[in-house]
């Protein structure tokens, strides 16, 4: 087993390493003087299974093009397999045609890996479970609930309710309220347009609770805003906690998150955030699910009981 990790987090990458006791292999990233990206494996893997850790952050052109050649560097140089472990996967947001002469992004994503040469890929909470079937190669949908179960259940919180920020999140939502005994309440939002959102109706008691906003993503912050707005209205307790497993925070994020004073704002780590970039950020770690996974595929044991906790 050789582990690499592409340029879009090293503070990721040497977590990993160390819950798996081990070193990180040498490559070279650099960029040329025109912008075009170039990659190089400063060792054999010749018959090695290679694990390549790069995850979507706020450059996920850039990202991706880097894991790419990554991919097609360590299949050109003979390695056995090629497993990726993606956090977060570029462009999963855009996994259907949602207006016309619209392309499917996700899609796309999925076979660029396949053609690049990935023989398995990883991924942290889909935005959709439908991603899953764009992969004809083994992806394992990978769930951070346990993460955040273990940190909510652990602060003994009255009355929690886990509020979805839309129907689609609703299952999510119901997961993590059924594990901490929560629980659950819906969000009816409009979007009228692209990172715009209206919470039109609260469905669910939240009076005098303490709300728990859960979802996949955090992006520009417009649904949390208003969302501890329309929760606040309905009488609910004024410590709202709001939680997703990536936080993209672009755009006027930070500012918005500091404007609405969530009580903590907590993200797991698939996506490299400054701690104190607005004040209540919690970021939890991913690397020991992810060092467990690599383990069970590697001692050919199941991972079934890992990503369904």
């Amino acid at each position: 087993m050789h582990i690499f990790a592409g340029s879009s987090h090293p503070a990721l990458a040497k977590a990993l390493a160390k819950e798996l006791n081990t070193e990180l292999g040498a490559v070279t990233i650099k960029k040329f003087s025109c912008g075009e990206s170039y990659v190089k494996f400063d060792e054999s893997i010749r018959g090695r299974d290679v694990y390549i850790l790069q995850t979507g952050t706020r450059n996920p052109n850039e990202d991706s093009m880097e894991l790419f050649l990554m991919c097609q560097a360590a299949k050109l140089s003979f390695a056995r397999t090629v497993h990726v472990i993606m956090p977060h996967l570029p462009y999963a947001r855009q996994d259907r045609v949602a207006e016309p002469r619209e392309p499917i992004s996700a899609q796309l994503m999925a076979h660029l890996l396949e053609v690049s040469g990935a023989d398995h890929v990883m991924i942290l909470d889909l935005h959709s479970d439908q991603i899953q079937g764009f992969f004809s190669i083994p992806a394992d949908a990978l769930s951070g609930r346990s993460i955040f179960t273990d940190y909510f259940a652990s602060k003994n919180l009255t009355s929690p309710v886990v509020v979805a920020p839309d129907v689609g999140g609703a299952k999510r939502a119901k997961r993590l309220a059924d594990s901490i005994g929560a629980e659950l309440a819906i969000l009816h939002k409009n979007r009228p347009g692209h990172h715009q959102t209206e919470v039109l109706e609260v469905v669910g008691d939240v009076q005098g609770k303490t709300c728990i906003l859960f979802d996949d993503i955090i992006d520009t912050a417009g649904t949390l805003l208003s969302a501890k707005s329309a929760l606040i209205a309905r009488g609910a307790h004024p410590d709202v906690y709001a939680a997703a497993s990536h936080g993209v925070f672009s755009g006027p994020a930070a500012e918005r998150l500091t404007q609405a004073a969530f009580k903590e704002v907590v993200v797991t780590d698939s996506i490299p955030n400054d701690a104190n970039a607005f004040p209540g950020l919690v970021v939890l770690s991913i690397a020991p699910l992810l060092a467990k996974v690599i383990k069970h595929i590697e001692s050919g044991m199941s991972v079934t009981e890992i990503y369904k906790k």
